[in-house]
């Protein structure tokens, strides 16, 4: 009988050690998955603003673009007019020319009639002296 009683006595002292650890490792285990789950959800949040900050300059940038976009057609659409014009008034001086010619010739007079270039083959070589062109410095402003 005694050998009976170390043997319980023995695997009751045994008990409570093992059931503290076991105890320890399960209150630790939480701890741990609880520290993770509040990683996770921190991350989760970081992720969650930058989604919104990107989301939000792309719609700024898309509204650039489209601004961008429109002054270029309007821009554009100037140019046209302009080079219209250019090919008008080129077309005027050609004819005035041809009439000075004719009425040197009648009249017997020397005139001297400069030569009409294309403005539209080289913009940047015009005989004419070009005034500068003022910038503003909200013409770049998006």
């Amino acid at each position: 009988m005694s050998s009976i009683q170390k043997q319980a006595s023995s695997s009751s002292d045994g008990c409570p050690n093992i059931d503290d650890r076991k105890r320890k490792r399960m209150i630790s285990n939480r701890e741990s998955a609880r520290r993770s789950r509040m990683r996770k959800q921190k991350q989760m949040e970081g992720l969650v603003n930058e989604t919104s900050q990107l989301e939000s300059g792309n719609a700024m940038l898309k509204q650039n673009i489209d601004a961008a976009r429109q002054r270029y057609i309007e821009m554009e659409s100037a140019n046209n007019v302009l080079r219209a014009q250019t090919m008008e008034l080129t077309e005027r001086l050609r004819s005035l020319n041809s009439v000075l010619q004719i009425w040197g010739e009648v009249s017997g007079l020397n005139v001297e009639i400069p030569e009409v270039p294309d403005p539209l083959m080289k913009p940047w070589q015009l005989p004419c002296p070009v005034q500068p062109i003022m910038a503003s410095a909200d013409m770049f402003q998006f």
